[in-house]
C-alpha cells in the first residue's frame, strides 16, 4: 500500500507536525501576506544542457514532487488535500471564485482539496515545484501562466474587488494517491483556472479539462511587473479570424448567440454531434497554421513532452477540424466567440460579461472527446 493513502472525510486528526521524507522537522502553516506569495522558482535545464524528456520522464517528475509536496503537509492539510478518485470529484472544477460557489451552489459544485491560504512559504515552495513539472515551460504558457493568474486574482485583491479573490482562495487536490500504478489526479484551480491532469501507470492519459479565462482582461501591473497572460491565446484566435476572407468568414459564422463556453462546468462528455462551421480542408497552408498556433496555445499548457504528442494527434486531424465563430472577429465585445471543434480537440472562447471591470473579459476552455478526465465518465 502506498505510505499516502487516501484518508476518508471528517476524521479527526491530530498533530500539526510536518514529517519530511528521511527528515523529522516542525514547520508551522503560516497564513500572513508573505505566505502568500511564493518564491521563484531556480531556472530550469535548457535544452542544450539536457535530452528533452518523454512522457514517462515527466510523469516521473510529476509523481516524485507531488510526494515530496505531500511530505511538507501536517496531517490535517494532508487530510484535506488526498481525496477519493471518482468522476463525482474529477468534476469538481469551476470557472468562478470559491466564494460565488458556496454562496449561489450551496457548496455542491465548490471545489475541494487543500485551501492555498493555508500553506507555508516552505509549502509553496514545494507546491510550485509541482506544478512547474506538470505544466509547460514556455513564456505565457503552463507554469508562467499559472504564475500570472495568481497574480491577476492577487491584483483583484489589492484594488479593493472583495477579499474573496486572491491566490489563497485557490485550491489544489490529488485524486487518489499519487502512483506509478494507479489512477489518479492533480487538480489545481481557483477563480478563471483550471487544471486536471489525469495520471495512470505514471504516464499523463489526460490534462483535459483545462479552463483560463483572466481579469482584467488588460495587461496590468502587480509587484512592479506586467502581466497578461491571455494575451497570446487571444492574438492566436483574433489572426486567425482576421485571415478568413468574405466567404469563408460566411461559412464560419454560427447562427447562435453565446453568453457562455458550451462545455461548461457540469456539461460533461455532451460534445455537439455535428461540427458547424469551416474545415480546415478549406483553409490555405497560412490560415492552418495560424489554426495550429492558437490550438498550441492551450495544449502547450501541459508539460512539453505530453504537448508535442497531443499536438501531432491534433495536427494528423487537422484536415476534419472546423473553425467557426458568433459576434465580431475583433473578439473585442461581450459575447463574442470561437470554436475549434475535431475529431478530438475542443476549444472555445467567449467574451464573458465585465464584472470587475467595464471590459467584457475572456473564458477560454480546451476539452478532449477523447482524453478527457483520462477517459473516465460519470
Amino acid at each position: 500500500m502506498s505510505p499516502f493513502t487516501v484518508k476518508a472525510r471528517g476524521l479527526t486528526l491530530t498533530g500539526a507536525l510536518v514529517f519530511m521524507l528521511g527528515v523529522g522537522g516542525c514547520l508551522a502553516a503560516d497564513t500572513s501576506e508573505q505566505a502568500l506569495s511564493p518564491p521563484t522558482l531556480p531556472p530550469t535545464t535548457g535544452a542544450a544542457d539536457a535530452a528533452a524528456p518523454s512522457p514517462e520522464d515527466s510523469g516521473a517528475a510529476v509523481l516524485e514532487r507531488a510526494r515530496a509536496f505531500i511530505a511538507t503537509l501536517s496531517d490535517a492539510q494532508r487530510d484535506d488535500l488526498l481525496q477519493e478518485y471518482t468522476f463525482a470529484n474529477a468534476s469538481r472544477w469551476h470557472t468562478y471564485p470559491q466564494w460565488y460557489l458556496s454562496r449561489w451552489y450551496l457548496g455542491r459544485r465548490g471545489r475541494i482539496g487543500l485551501r492555498l491560504e493555508t500553506l507555508s512559504q516552505r509549502q509553496w515552495g514545494a507546491l510550485n515545484a509541482l506544478l512547474a513539472a506538470a505544466t509547460g515551460t514556455g513564456r505565457n504558457e503552463g507554469y508562467d501562466e499559472i504564475r500570472q493568474h495568481l497574480a491577476a486574482d492577487d491584483y483583484l485583491r489589492q484594488s479593493g474587488k472583495g477579499d474573496g479573490y486572491g491566490r489563497g482562495d485557490f485550491y489544489v487536490a490529488f485524486l487518489g494517491a499519487p502512483s506509478d500504478r494507479d489512477l489518479w489526479q492533480l487538480q489545481f484551480g481557483g477563480h478563471h483556472l483550471a487544471l486536471t491532469n489525469t495520471y495512470r501507470d505514471g504516464v499523463l492519459i489526460g490534462a483535459t479539462p483545462s479552463f483560463r479565462g483572466i481579469e482584467p482582461a488588460f495587461p496590468f501591473e502587480y509587484d512592479g511587473v506586467t502581466h497578461a497572460p491571455q494575451a497570446q491565446e487571444m492574438e492566436a484566435f483574433q489572426a486567425l479570424l482576421a485571415s478568413l476572407d468574405e466567404q469563408q468568414r460566411a461559412d464560419a459564422e454560427l447562427s447562435r448567440s453565446f453568453s457562455d463556453v458550451v462545455m461548461r462546468p457540469g456539461k460533461d462528455w455532451s460534445f455537439p454531434e455535428e461540427a458547424k462551421g469551416i474545415p480546415a480542408s478549406s483553409l490555405n497552408d497560412r490560415q492552418r497554421a495560424l489554426l495550429l498556433d492558437a490550438i498550441g496555445t492551450y495544449v502547450r499548457d501541459i508539460d512539453d513532452a505530453n504537448a508535442d504528442l497531443i499536438l501531432a494527434r491534433y495536427e494528423r486531424e487537422l484536415e476534419a477540424t472546423f473553425v467557426s465563430y458568433s459576434g465580431s472577429t475583433t473578439l473585442s465585445n461581450q459575447g463574442d466567440y470561437v470554436r475549434i471543434d475535431g475529431p478530438s480537440v475542443w476549444i472555445e472562447l467567449v467574451m464573458d460579461a465585465p464584472y470587475n471591470f467595464p471590459q467584457p473579459h475572456p473564458h477560454g476552455l480546451w476539452r478532449d472527446k477523447n482524453t478527457d478526465y483520462g477517459g473516465t465518465r460519470g
